[in-house]
């Protein structure tokens, strides 16, 4: 059964989205370098603390989902059934996350980050965060031992290594002209390197 938030979380998600949302109106407009964390704060009628209170920086105001993809990346693996192979689980949590990043009036937000060094710096830290993240996932994943046969260990490379393969799947098949066929023709490579690495 789904625990509902109360109201103080649903205020407090409300006011994130209104800053989220006023701060991406303002860049648009504006252009991402002409706005400041003070005009985003002054927009959406919160104090500046407020604004930190939710965000840590103004690249994060760009990238308000940061931390929702990091888990769903997590639980892509930690919430599979437990016959279902880490691969696929994965790939289908990417393909996921790319249809929403590249759905209609993605475009312009994408534009906005790829001219801007500060906001191609920040994605790039994000993905290694979310790479690490999910690495810690599959090195304790929960139904490793439920294979047929029992696998060698996962060492820590290993585990970086396809977590790095799959977080830079959504940023190479986002650019492409078909994101989802890109998806999947990555994630043959993926399998056939986790195949070789973990033969079932």
């Amino acid at each position: 059964m789904t625990v509902q938030p109360g109201r103080r979380e649903r205020k407090k998600a409300a006011t994130r989205q209104k800053i989220a949302d006023t701060a991406m109106r303002l860049f648009q407009e504006h252009g991402y370098d002409a706005v400041g964390i003070r005009d985003v704060a002054a927009e959406a009628d919160v104090a500046v603390t407020t604004l930190f209170s939710h965000f840590a920086s103004k690249e994060a105001l760009v990238f308000e989902l940061d931390e929702d993809f990091e888990q769903r990346l997590v639980r892509a693996v930690t919430d599979r059934a437990p016959q279902e192979p880490l691969i696929p689980a994965l790939r289908r949590e990417i393909h996921a996350l790319v249809r929403h990043c590249t759905g209609d009036g993605a475009a312009p937000t994408w534009q906005m980050i790829d001219a801007s060094p500060a906001l191609r710096q920040y994605e790039a830290s994000m993905r290694l965060r979310h790479a690490e993240s999910l690495a810690r996932a599959i090195a304790a994943d929960p139904h490793a031992d439920s294979a047929p046969a029992p696998n060698p260990p996962r060492t820590t490379t290993t585990c970086r290594t396809i977590a790095r393969f799959a977080v830079d799947a959504f940023s190479l098949a986002r650019e492409e002209p078909d994101p989802q066929a890109a998806v999947d023709e990555i994630f043959v490579m993926i399998e056939a390197a986790w195949e070789a690495i973990e033969p079932t």
